[in-house]
């Protein structure tokens, strides 16, 4: 995935207290939309630290944090050995080198990862496969902001034009809303993130 070798290097100092800040709101964003997902498993997708993903632990049956970052999987474990280590597993891989035929998830929620992500379709088509049969991906990620600008990452997403293109993929039930507005919360500028929700 984009900007695996950057990752690798600020795993260790990542967690700070806006980060912290802004995994609890995506969080309960995302807490709003499941439905009956006690007996359900989830996968953390692009989880980095799992900042997002340890604050809906008991939410699921179990969950599985996915990174293509060695040193960011290596802060979750240090985070769920223990007390979650019967709910929680970790796997280190990249779905736009390659898809995983025997992974299944009913809930798959990604948050901040789509704009590191340079073949979105590629990305999205192949998480469509890991869904169960009426499953759902949760997507948090920034609105398009033109002031910001990068050769690393997108500058955020039309929502519109993210649901035609999930529409095409074959996701339905699409539904999404803008949720929060930080300062200096994008590359330095003020951003707002939305939620986007989609079921198999």
């Amino acid at each position: 995935m984009g900007n695996t070798d950057k990752f690798e290097i600020i795993a260790n100092t990542y967690d700070t207290p806006e980060r912290i800040q802004v995994a609890e709101v995506s969080a309960n964003a995302i807490r709003d939309y499941l439905v009956d997902a006690k007996g359900k498993n989830a996968i953390d997708f692009g989880c980095g630290t799992g900042l997002v993903g340890m604050n809906l632990l008991n939410e699921f049956n179990s969950l599985l944090f996915l990174d293509t970052s060695p040193n960011m999987i290596n802060q979750v474990k240090q985070k769920i050995s223990g007390s979650h280590g019967q709910k929680a597993a970790t796997l280190c891989f990249d779905f736009e080198k390659d898809s995983l035929a025997d992974l299944h998830a009913d809930y798959i929620f990604m948050v901040q990862v789509l704009l590191h992500i340079k073949d979105v379709e590629l990305v999205l088509s192949r998480l469509y496969e890991v869904l169960e049969e009426s499953g759902h991906l949760l997507i948090v990620d920034f609105n398009k902001n033109e002031k910001v600008v990068s050769d690393m990452v997108h500058n955020g997403f039309e929502q519109r034009e993210l649901i035609d293109m999930m529409t095409k993929i074959g996701y339905r039930e699409i539904q999404s809303k803008t949720f929060y507005t930080g300062s200096k919360l994008f590359m330095g500028h003020d951003a707002s993130l939305f939620i986007l929700d989609s079921q198999k």
